[in-house]
């Protein structure tokens, strides 16, 4: 016989993993998909997972977008932290991965879901925009990332669309 057992709730990590760089998106230091402009074929919470995604389905992949525009989803940091490191992640993506991808941040003090959305158009530009490739792990430093001080939430846009395996926020817990 199988069982399954459903948790759910927010995740709470203990303090103490918190002093030095983590993943502060990470699904396991309490990272939140937020909303999404398209969950055609993946779900934004993929992007947290551990490890790199195991096929296309372990990921978040948005319809072909025929309109002007892109799409994007909004994500919650586990804890308010200064990034210092941002790898992006097209495993399995090799003709539709992103052409490219921006994320936007903000140190937001609301968890209301559809104000954190409306607001996101207006955030800082936290990565600029940067050209992505096929099936490969992108890794972007200090020196490409803005320092916008302590945040807490941050849109990733892709543009136009396309599928990441993972989005991963490295930094300091402020």
């Amino acid at each position: 016989t199988r069982f399954r057992l459903r948790v759910y709730g927010i995740v709470q990590p203990s303090e103490d993993k918190f002093t030095e760089e983590v993943d502060l998106l990470a699904l396991e230091n309490g990272g939140r998909a937020i909303a999404a402009s398209d969950e055609h074929y993946g779900n934004p919470w993929a992007l947290l997972r551990p490890g790199r995604g195991i096929n296309m389905g372990d990921g978040w992949e948005t319809r072909r977008r025929r309109v002007p525009g892109n799409e994007w989803c909004v994500l919650a940091l586990g804890k308010r932290g200064r990034i210092s490191r941002i790898i992006l992640d097209t495993a399995h993506y090799k003709g539709n991965y992103p052409d490219r991808c921006l994320i936007q941040a903000a140190g937001a003090t609301l968890d209301n879901s559809k104000s954190l959305v409306n607001q996101s158009l207006f955030w800082e530009t936290l990565l600029p925009e940067q050209k992505l490739k096929m099936d490969a792990i992108h890794t972007f430093d200090k020196d490409q990332i803005n320092d916008l001080g302590p945040i807490t939430h941050v849109r990733v846009n892709i543009i136009p669309d396309g599928g990441l395996s993972r989005v991963r926020l490295f930094g300091r817990v402020e």
